[in-house]
């Protein structure tokens, strides 16, 4: 298993990992994702590829196949009146491919986010996570994260 920084070759395989993940959340909440669409198109994935404030990390498996990847932003935070100047990594999606889940791929994978961070100074790590996906959530908390806000809806 290694950790590398996306290419362009790797556009298609990021596509059909963001298709696993849509379905998982429009399983959940059809009322809002459409089954069987990707998050970004081939032009947004090749646009952050090249955009440093938009770095996407993949994981390969022994084949050198991508197994997963974790795409990120990295959020300044500067001069407001109320709240400190800090540096996020906010990590906007990850995923593991369905058949290598449970194969420390992920673990992985936010280590090298973490580390990454680090290196750029970043005060913290986050993401979102939808409530209805237990399994992510549990994944989350075991890696050590903890909510720090919640988003709360009434469907009306």
């Amino acid at each position: 298993m290694s950790v590398r920084r996306a290419k362009e070759t790797d556009i298609p395989r990021l596509k059909e990992l963001l298709l696993q993940v849509l379905n998982v959340h429009a399983k959940e909440r059809p009322d809002l994702f459409i089954p069987n669409t990707t998050k970004y198109s081939s032009d947004e994935l090749r646009h952050m590829i090249a955009n440093e404030e938009t770095p996407i990390f993949v994981i390969e498996d022994e084949e050198g196949v991508v197994a997963g990847y974790a795409m990120c932003e990295i959020h300044h935070r500067l001069h407001s009146e109320n709240m400190t100047d800090i540096l996020t990594v906010f990590i906007d999606d990850l995923c593991v491919d369905e058949i290598k889940r449970n194969g420390h791929y992920g673990s992985r994978l936010y280590a090298a986010v973490k580390d990454f961070a680090r290196k750029i100074g970043a005060y913290h790590v986050t993401l979102n996570v939808w409530t209805c996906n237990e399994p992510a959530i549990g994944f989350y908390r075991a890696m050590g994260l903890t909510p720090m806000e919640y988003v709360m809806e009434e469907i009306l």
